[in-house]
């Protein structure tokens, strides 16, 4: 056996003339002949003898190849199948080998052709062609080839096929009507023709309509390809997306005519000038300069500023920064106009320009100024307001003390000013208001040394003065002026004041000190008896100081629950059967015992603390109605008498509604009292308010009827349930016969409109039986029983309902 494996006995003479790469081979794979020349084949490519002797003739195939040979020997019948070298064996080499099957011999006869060259030659037109396909399908444009006869698609880049709804390959063959559409075929196939017919390249634009419903304009390019013989034999098509240039365009388009547009309707004035020069001009610059827009256009920007502007422009204009900033022009009249200058660089019309917005400063300016004046005068009187006065008070302070001189603060208030309001209305004050700023400033002929307050309080400062007499003169004159009667509504109205004088440094040391005095001072003048003046006594002082010392012993009082509730009954008079009670408070004082209402309500109303009071009361008195409805003594209605701060405050009707929720107490049983007064102002609203609390189940009552001026009226149009005839009335009864007039009017007026009537300061049984004669239905006095404190009360109703 030779070293290829075949002996040498089994050689058939006939393989050994056959030339070139011959292998004689069974099906197996065992070979009968292996010619010299393939044989040769492994150690040319790199193998030496000794090698060569451990591969067989399959050896110097690669693995796909050997594969592939071996099951096409298996077959017994031709065949062709294509070679590759092994990579170890020697370069990459390629053969194609055609094999004969001799059924006689049962072998194959197998010749090998080399075909590296053609190979490698596929392999490069292959590598080509993959160039090609990446470079188109990488083309941000949609490329496509078709053939001119039958224009059917012969390549087309990825874009162009997907865009269509194709891909590579199903687009191929394609003719163009089926891959655009026919209605798009139709559209197009003139640029088709013209561009097939004249041999040059066409461009037309398109506008699609993309499936999202969005706009797309597309640039189509068709290129002929002309062969050697001058025939269009094929189209090259290159499509290019241009909507982003399009919709850009008619940006820049539609910004122009937006600009253009805004330069006329535009309040401000605008010019456009190119190194100074003007070019265009808006109506409201001709307006604000007076010039024509002929007469502006080709002027230098700068001979309409003013002179001392002129270099602080110019260089804005040389630096071309984009600034705001104020300056002054000069209209045709020669008028200087304060204007505000908004300097930007644009490109109009492709050109670029520098564009600058000329705003009058003239309203800003005056608007300014009216706030300034706002700022430190009294919009009313036109008087220096608090502010401004305290902060020159301040300076006046501080060049007296250098100096060594003296001031006087006078501080003046009118005396019942409310009254005017009320009777008058807001328009009468005012009127009057302003008419005593002027005698101010009549009397003093200035208006620096005079402010005004606030409400109906002035202040009038005194610098250098000499004496107290100076003072006192200058007092009596303020107060002459300010009595004269002034003319409102027809009628003649006259306030008097009450002026308090406080004397830099007799008095105080500071703004602060001096005003606080004053004010003092001005109270003590009311108290003895209005329209006079009076100075600072430091006496007053020390009763400022006990008002404080009372308001925070209030608030503490308040913190530490000093106030107790006790209860007044009230009773029927047809038999003496429990109707309900009053509410009184009473402050548990640590030091002072047991205080009545009379000595520290008014403090609390002075320091406003009738609120969180008034809020107490209620709370406190729906809590005992509840604790004796838990004792089975029966639902017992609870009275509180409301203050004019607690009833106007907003918020009243959801505080009250809320003690009612959270307390879980119905609002039956509770009935608040308002005086004639509270019910006089603001009748729209006292009415909705009233209203609301009705809704509530609450019961509403007029506390101290036929003392105020509450009209037959008033007391028709509100949701009123009862009547309290004060006390004043029934003292006389029954022996003082206007008292008896006025007590039976009362009483028939409110029955007669529906409302029930009671009347308080019952002390002799005469007055019961009078006031029961003529229909009155409930008492409440000291002959049914005095206030008792709350477990006293408690008893008291055991008692009645046994």
């Amino acid at each position: 056996m030779n070293k290829h494996g075949v002996t040498s006995n089994e050689v058939e003479l006939p393989w050994q003339l056959l030339p070139g790469l011959v292998v004689v081979s069974e099906a197996n794979g065992c070979p009968r002949h292996i010619s010299p020349a393939y044989a040769n084949l492994t150690r040319l490519s790199g193998l030496d003898a000794a090698d060569a002797t451990r591969y067989t003739w399959l050896d110097a195939f690669d693995t796909a190849s050997r594969q592939a040979l071996l099951a096409a020997l298996r077959e017994p019948e031709d065949f062709c199948v294509p070679l590759r070298l092994a990579p170890g064996v020697g370069p990459a080499r390629w053969f194609e080998v055609r094999s004969h099957w001799a059924a006689a011999s049962r072998v194959h006869v197998c010749l090998f052709h080399d075909v590296t060259a053609g190979k490698q030659a596929e392999l490069a037109a292959l590598g080509q062609a993959q160039i090609l396909r990446l470079t188109a399908d990488a083309v941000p444009a949609l490329i496509a080839y078709y053939e001119a006869e039958g224009k059917r698609c012969v390549f087309a880049n990825r874009q162009y096929a997907h865009t269509f709804g194709w891909d590579e390959v199903s687009i191929l063959g394609r003719t163009l009507a089926e891959v655009i559409g026919a209605a798009a075929a139709r559209q197009i196939e003139p640029h088709v023709e013209q561009m097939l017919s004249e041999q040059r390249a066409v461009v037309y634009e398109r506008e699609l309509t993309r499936a999202d419903g969005q706009r797309q304009w597309i640039e189509v390019n068709l290129l002929p390809h002309v062969d050697t013989e001058g025939r269009s034999v094929a189209a090259f098509v290159l499509i290019v997306d241009i909507t982003r240039h399009r919709l850009a365009e008619r940006a820049v388009r539609e910004s122009e005519e937006r600009l253009a547009k805004f330069m006329q309707a535009s309040a401000e004035g605008m010019v456009f000038h190119r190194n100074g020069i003007i070019t265009d001009v808006n109506p409201p610059l001709c307006a604000l300069t007076g010039y024509t827009h002929e007469q502006l256009v080709g002027r230098h920007v700068l001979d309409f500023v003013a002179p001392d502007e002129v270099p602080r422009v110019s260089t804005v204009m040389e630096q071309a920064a984009e600034v705001t900033y104020e300056s002054e022009i000069v209209d045709r009249h020669g008028h200087r106009i304060p204007v505000e200058f908004i300097a930007r660089t644009m490109t109009r019309n492709g050109e670029r320009l520098r564009m600058t917005i000329v705003r009058d400063l003239r309203d800003r300016l005056a608007a300014q100024a009216r706030i300034h004046h706002l700022a430190h005068h009294d919009a009313l009187t036109g008087l220096a307001n608090r502010t401004a006065f305290v902060d020159q008070l301040d300076h006046r302070i501080l060049d007296a003390a250098a100096s060594g001189e003296q001031l006087a603060l006078l501080f003046i208030d009118l005396d019942d000013f409310k009254r005017v309001n009320d009777s008058l209305g807001h328009l009468a004050g005012d009127k009057l208001l302003r008419t005593v700023a002027m005698r101010l400033t009549d009397t003093l002929g200035s208006t620096e040394r005079t402010a005004r307050f606030g409400g109906d309080e002035f202040l009038v400062l005194l610098p250098q003065v000499r004496d107290r007499g100076a003072i006192e003169a200058l007092a009596r004159e303020l107060l002459a002026a300010i009595e004269v009667p002034v003319e409102a509504d027809g009628r003649l109205i006259s306030v008097t004041p009450s002026i308090g004088i406080a004397v830099y440094p007799e008095h105080a040391q500071t703004p602060a000190e001096l005003i606080q005095h004053a004010n003092t001072a001005m109270y003590l003048a009311k108290s003895r008896g209005r329209a006079n003046y009076q100075f600072f006594d430091p006496a007053l002082a020390q009763s400022a100081y006990t008002a404080l010392v009372m308001e925070s012993r209030l608030v503490q009082a308040i913190e530490r629950d000093e106030f107790v509730l006790h209860f007044q009954p009230q009773v029927r008079c047809s038999d003496q059967a429990v109707v309900g009670a009053e509410a009184l408070i009473r402050w548990n004082h640590p030091e002072r015992g047991l205080l009545l209402p009379d000595a520290f309500i008014p403090f609390a109303e002075q320091q406003r603390l009738m609120w969180p009071l008034g809020q107490w009361v209620l709370r406190e008195a729906v809590r005992s109605a509840k604790r004796w409805q838990a004792a089975g003594l029966g639902a017992t209605p609870i009275a509180v008498n409301l203050s004019t701060v607690q009833f106007q405050a907003m918020g009243f009707v959801e505080a009250v509604e809320r003690v009612l929720h959270e307390e879980g107490v119905p609002g039956a049983w509770l009935e608040l009292e308002l005086s004639e007064r509270m019910l006089m102002d603001d009748l729209p609203e006292v009415r909705a308010k009233l209203q609301r609390l009705k809704a509530l189940g609450i019961c509403i009552s007029v506390d101290d009827f036929g003392t105020g001026y509450f009209s037959l009226r008033h007391l028709k149009e509100l949701p009123i349930d009862k009547v309290k005839i004060d006390r004043s009335f029934v003292q006389d009864l029954p022996h003082a016969p206007d008292a008896a007039a006025i007590a039976r009017a009362l009483i028939q007026m409110a029955l007669s409109l529906g409302q029930d009537v009671i009347a308080e300061g019952v002390e002799h049984p005469a007055q019961r039986d009078f006031l029961a004669a003529h229909g009155c239905e409930q008492l409440q006095g000291e002959l049914i029983s005095p206030p008792l404190a709350a477990a006293e009360f408690q008893t008291w109703l055991v008692q009645q309902r046994a």
